[in-house]
């Protein structure tokens, strides 16, 4: 009796191995789950991307705002009779440092008695 309790258990654990650890298994299922809801998210940021572009194209095929934005932006392009201004940054970083040489110095000092 006890030979045969000792070969049911090895039968049931020789079935129970492909769907725990086969090819079929569990743990595969869980991987294949978890690589799928990383595509679906991948394809949603990828389908937001390609609607934006296709939006994008269909604005420079039909309308000329985004051409002329376009031109404004990348190309400096400006109309016949505006008025172009260019704001400097004013960091310290791109302000050049000029160190005075000895004329410039000696000048200085002299204009700065006369008043």
């Amino acid at each position: 009796m006890r030979i045969l309790a000792i070969f049911f258990a090895i039968i049931i654990v020789a079935l129970q191995w492909p769907l725990w650890v086969g090819k079929g298994s569990w743990l595969r299922v869980w991987q294949l789950d978890s690589q799928l809801s990383q595509h679906r998210e991948s394809n949603a940021k990828l389908k937001e991307r390609n609607d934006a572009l296709e939006a994008e194209v269909q604005d420079l095929k039909n309308g000329t705002d985004a051409i002329e934005e376009r031109a404004r932006n990348e190309l400096g392009m400006i109309r016949q009779g505006e008025v172009f201004f260019q704001v400097l940054d004013q960091s310290p970083e791109s302000i050049a440092v000029i160190k005075p040489n000895a004329a410039n110095t000696a000048a200085s000092s002299l204009s700065s008695k006369a008043y």
